[in-house]
């Protein structure tokens, strides 16, 4: 899903090249996005879902639940989602082949009880969670009181229907919190690749195309370059 300038084209023909060098079965790249100038033929292009909210709602990444519409342009099939800002490192069968009706990353905090996932990566059957979609509609006052953001509701939505599962802890790890080191040999150490990673994910500051060259994330955070994104971003 692309949507504004914070990401251009380029990402998501990136993912699409990922993608294809990392998964051997039959697969359908869909981007839902405001703007497919400069995307490549290869991935079908949809209009962003609808999601009739207040346009001066912050941005929290909320476009993202109209994936889970029951109607989604006709679209059948499992679905993985994939954020752009993500690189590959790995075969990724094992996304569509583990069981479960619906998968996400468990979000890294320090707080181990807090059930909130990190959707950078979700798999779900389209058409299967609507009511994830139509709940937030039907109370979205009270859904954007409860939760700080998207993946938040949508982990406690999915939760509620007791069909919450994670993926394999190893499978989708932090380039900031997993492969970074921290303060000070953040300073010299480069980022490494952790042991069974398949999807590295990026929060904040540093994205891949960061990351690749180094430097400064906020004031307080600096990452040394990573050659090894560039070597599977392309």
């Amino acid at each position: 899903m692309k949507w504004g300038t914070l990401y251009g084209s380029e990402y998501v023909n990136r993912l699409y090249s990922m993608v294809k060098n990392n998964l051997t079965y039959d697969f359908k790249m869909v981007c839902f996005t405001d703007d497919e100038k400069g995307i490549m033929d290869e991935v079908d292009c949809y209009p962003i879902p609808e999601i009739n909210l207040d346009s001066n709602l912050p941005e929290r990444m909320w476009k993202k639940l109209t994936t889970l519409k029951e109607d989604l342009y006709g679209l059948e099939g499992r679905a993985l989602f994939l954020d752009l800002d993500i690189v590959i490192v790995d075969n990724i069968d094992c996304f569509f082949d583990v069981e479960g009706e619906f998968r996400i990353i468990k979000d890294h905090s320090w707080r181990s009880w807090r059930i909130t996932g990190n959707s950078s990566v979700y798999r779900f059957d389209i058409g299967k969670h609507g009511y994830v979609f139509d709940d937030f509609i039907a109370n979205s006052d009270k859904a954007l009181k409860e939760h700080r953001n998207e993946q938040e509701y949508l982990t406690h939505a999915i939760n509620n229907k007791g069909k919450l599962q994670y993926w394999p802890k190893e499978w989708c790890p932090s380039f900031k919190y997993d492969c970074s080191s921290r303060f000070p040999l953040a300073f010299w150490k480069t980022p490494k690749i952790t042991e069974g990673s398949k999807i590295i994910i990026f929060h904040g500051e540093i994205n891949p195309h960061k990351a690749a060259k180094g430097g400064w994330g906020k004031w307080y955070r600096y990452v040394p370059a990573a050659p090894w994104v560039a070597k599977y971003w392309k």
